[in-house]
């Protein structure tokens, strides 16, 4: 039982549970989080009745909603606000100039429209692979290492 007023719950015992966070976040939704001690919880009578595997539980936990809160915002929905703020516009401007051009030359003229290779270490490999033969050949159109 939430004592809101107290800033206490109380166990179906009747003793107090202490607070273990105001602000804890679960699955983006804020939540006020209680434990109880461990001394009136390993040998209560009620321990059937508070715990839902009292075998395995040592002490009973117990999460309340806060109730005046927002809907947690999805992190497709926080990058659409980020790309339509002013400061977005121009980040995104800059990265269709310097950071887009560079994956379509990787994706249509060398063909790395998928990893061919299995295991992080193993696509990090092909990554960089891709990535050195594309500055190399930035490299030579510009010039670099010709001799006069």
């Amino acid at each position: 039982m939430l004592d809101a007023n107290n800033n206490r719950c109380i166990c179906p015992a009747g003793k107090a549970l202490y607070s273990n966070g105001s602000r804890c976040t679960i699955g983006g939704r804020m939540y006020h989080r209680f434990t109880g001690n461990k001394a009136n919880c390993t040998s209560c009578t009620q321990r059937e009745r508070c715990l839902r595997t009292p075998d395995k539980t040592e002490v009973r936990q117990v999460s309340f909603l806060i109730k005046e809160q927002a809907l947690p915002v999805t992190l497709i929905e926080k990058m659409k606000r980020d790309i339509d703020s002013p400061e977005g516009r121009r980040k995104y401007s800059e990265r269709m100039g310097t950071v887009e051009p560079v994956f379509g030359n990787l994706r249509y003229n060398k063909g790395l429209d998928r990893f061919t290779l299995r295991s992080q270490i193993k696509v990090d490999t092909q990554w960089n692979l891709f990535c050195l033969v594309h500055n190399i050949e930035k490299l030579a159109h510009r010039g670099y290492g010709a001799r006069r």
